[in-house]
């Protein structure tokens, strides 16, 4: 059984999917591969609607899962409201990469978010040791991820048009996803411009009397494209 998110190249290069199989025990196994972004809970829905009767237990597996936007929230939802619905315990494991990043950004348990929390947690704090050398490490290596964790916010909030100028790219030029990434990334470096205002150009051109890009801009990326023999 497998339930797949619409095409959309623009915007979505590796649409979600969502496959299942069950042990025989009522423990259904929902594997997730792709992008889960905006209308991907939809797809959850789909695939939870259709597991057999008698499921007693539904763990999402998101090993295959490379990107998530601010949507991952909803998607969550969805399994956790479908386990209160149905009265069955729910899991969401297997995080890794950016996605894993978003669970630390919004504050969620990298493990499973859906684990419940301590339903009695103490009424005094315990005291604070006294800093250390591992502590202070410690520190450092939390600031290095806040850092992270902030370049992250910055990319997700310009996935969108980046996307978008590669999927012009791919469909002007005939190239693949990775080529029109290096093409990007070659144009951004060559003329000294962000990535993200280069695809902005790019995405704003193809528009009905929308403004042609910066020269600077046009002649980096007739030299990357020219260098991958497009």
């Amino acid at each position: 059984m497998t339930s797949a998110a619409p095409p959309s190249p623009a915007e979505r290069l590796h649409p979600l999917t969502i496959d299942c199989r069950t042990d025989g025990t009522g423990r259904a196994v929902l594997c997730a591969r792709g992008e889960v972004v905006h209308g991907c809970d939809d797809i959850l829905a789909r695939a939870l609607a259709a597991l057999p009767a008698g499921t007693s237990r539904v763990e999402l597996d998101m090993v295959g899962v490379i990107f998530m936007d601010t949507a991952g929230r909803q998607f969550l939802d969805t399994l956790r409201d479908y386990g209160r619905r149905n009265l069955i315990p729910v899991s969401a494991i297997n995080w890794h990469g950016q996605p894993r990043r978003i669970l630390e950004l919004i504050g969620l348990d990298t493990t499973d978010p859906l684990r419940p929390g301590d339903p009695n947690p103490p009424a005094v704090p315990s005291p604070t040791p006294p800093p250390s050398a591992v502590s202070l490490e410690r520190a450092e290596q939390l600031h290095e991820l806040r850092e992270e964790i902030e370049h992250l916010r910055r990319a997700i909030a310009s996935r969108p048009v980046i996307d978008q100028a590669r999927g012009i790219l791919m469909a002007t030029h005939a190239c693949t996803s990775d080529e029109a990434w290096h093409v990007l990334r070659e144009a951004s470096q060559l003329s000294n411009t962000k990535l993200h205002t280069v695809a902005e150009a790019i995405t704003s051109g193809v528009e009905n009397d929308g403004p042609a890009p910066p020269e600077g801009v046009r002649v980096a990326l007739r030299r990357a494209l020219a260098r991958r023999g497009r």
